[in-house]
């Protein structure tokens, strides 16, 4: 059973152009959702009162775009009711560009305006109106999609709430219209199917693949804002794979279409294709993030450009040079941030990365850190997870993992040595007004000692007390300092590395 609950601040604004004498509904995304049990994100009022109108109704709003819409400030605690767009009627002219109305009119009624929407699901209204509702009946006999007669008024021109129940994106009226009027609709049609796990009605996918090339008129960002969402989906492989069916994937990442039924070698059982889409399914069941779902999906993407031979013993030496370059054009063209581009770029350079227990040193893994970044390492190690659960014949190698990351730990620790100390030498011979000798080395390995055992004394006033103290000890005694000091540096490092070894349970 659906139970429809409007906020209090909806109600609100809706009541105020009531009393002005003014129709008004909540449309759009926030009705589909409603109507579906989900929280909206954000919320749509619509009405038949002009833009100046509206203003003067709310005067704590404003109107700063070529839409027609003011935004009304609430002053909800919520984020998604903080600030709520209001739009009047509108029908929109020709779409010269593929991606903006020519210029934008004023609609007579709420019909013509729903009538100008992109999907059935959401062009229904809501109104706040008490009228006996004539729902359409459900058409599944197992489905509980059912909505109560709450005093609300329904206007459902396109069977929208038929298409919620049977989980379809279908669009308003000719798809071939609406696609050539804004032709990011194919890709948000994708996104909707994904995010929400449902089904493209039959005749609004084959406009969709009849009419892709269009996807070409859309900006970068746009193209690159609804290709996060699909890919932060839990499905996003299916996704993806839903743009390549549908012939948009071509025009937005044909490199990585030119992997697919590109056959790799034995350490493979699945094409190129194939393979950087299971890594990316396996990164989203994980719920890694952004950055590691598309290193993911693009890590493999110039095996196809640099493979010599056939077969099981066919190579693609270099493929993650080309890689992190063609993975750096892939992110430009789409507009990524340059805080993005850097990172995903270089998870491709590194993910190769070669590690064997008895056979790689702390040197190796030194110069890796160094190279990719300690702040990037634990991503990296999530792509590599990917990877090989993408390959189809992936290890499992929970110790090896374990141990590198026991030894990244090691390595990136900042090495226990008198440089810790907040006094120098220099400090020291001036405190003593003393020269460079085996003295000073003495005094600071003491001193390194004194702090190791309360870290907390680690200040100059202190250490400058304790320094003109030891300055007074004869060469016999300091001696006698220095070898406790060093000894308990050594159990130190030993009991820290016991310690980072017990953290990932390796011997």
């Amino acid at each position: 059973m659906v139970k429809i609950e409007i906020p209090k601040e909806i109600k609100n604004i809706i009541q105020k152009l009531h009393k002005s004498g003014y129709g008004a509904y909540v449309v759009g995304g926030c009705v589909r959702d409603i109507l579906r049990g989900a929280d909206p994100e954000d919320w749509d009022i619509t009405t038949d009162a002009k833009p100046e109108e509206i203003q003067k109704i709310f005067p704590d709003s404003f109107c700063e775009n070529k839409f027609l819409t003011v935004t009304v400030q609430t002053g909800s605690k919520k984020v998604s009711l903080k600030e709520v767009e209001i739009t009047t009627f509108r029908k929109e002219a020709k779409y010269t560009d593929k991606r903006h109305p020519d210029n934008i009119g004023f609609a007579k009624n709420l019909e013509e305006d729903l009538a100008r929407r992109d999907f059935t699901v959401n062009a229904i209204a809501l109104g706040l109106e008490a009228r006996s509702l004539k729902l359409k009946a459900p058409t599944k006999k197992d489905s509980d999609f059912k909505l109560q007669d709450l005093g609300f008024k329904v206007v459902d021109l396109f069977n929208g709430q038929e298409d919620l129940q049977q989980k379809l994106i279908r669009a308003v009226g000719n798809p071939r219209e609406r696609f050539s009027e804004d032709a990011l609709r194919m890709m948000r049609a994708v996104r909707f199917a994904t995010t929400m796990g449902w089904n493209i009605e039959n005749e609004t996918a084959k406009a969709i693949k009849e009419n892709s090339d269009l996807i070409r008129y859309i900006s970068q960002e746009r193209i690159r804002d609804e290709f996060s969402k699909i890919i932060m989906s839990e499905s996003a492989m299916g996704g993806i794979e839903l743009l390549r069916e549908l012939s948009l994937l071509k025009h937005i990442l044909p490199e990585l279409e030119e992997g697919y039924n590109i056959g790799q070698n034995k350490h493979h059982i699945y094409s190129c294709y194939e393979h950087n889409m299971r890594a990316l399914d396996f990164a989203a069941k994980k719920n890694f993030n952004k950055n590691v779902r598309i290193a993911s999906l693009l890590h493999d993407i110039a095996k196809p450009r640099v493979k010599h031979g056939e077969g099981s013993d066919s190579t693609f030496y270099g493929h993650e040079i080309v890689g992190a370059k063609m993975a750096r054009q892939i992110l430009d063209r789409l507009r990524f941030s340059n805080k993005d581009i850097e990172k995903i770029t270089k998870l491709v350079r590194y993910h190769l990365f070669y590690y064997n227990v008895d056979e790689v040193g702390e040197s190796s893994v030194r110069r890796l850190v160094r190279q990719v970044g300690i702040e990037n390492m634990e991503e990296l190690l999530q792509l590599r997870m990917a990877d090989r659960i993408g390959s189809g014949v992936p290890k499992a190698e929970p110790y090896k993992l374990r141990h590198l990351k026991y030894i990244i730990d090691k390595v990136s620790q900042d090495p226990i040595s008198a440089k810790m100390l907040k006094v120098s030498g220099n400090d020291v011979m001036k405190i003593l007004k003393m020269k460079p000798g085996p003295k000073v080395g003495q005094i600071l390995d003491i001193l390194l000692g004194i702090i190791l055992e309360d870290p907390k004394n680690n200040k100059k006033a202190f250490l400058k007390k304790e320094t003109e103290k030891l300055g007074k000890l004869s060469d016999k005694e300091l001696t006698s300092l220095v070898k406790k000091s060093r000894k308990d540096k050594e159990q130190l490092i030993v009991k820290k590395d016991e310690m980072t070894k017990k953290k990932y349970w390796v011997s």
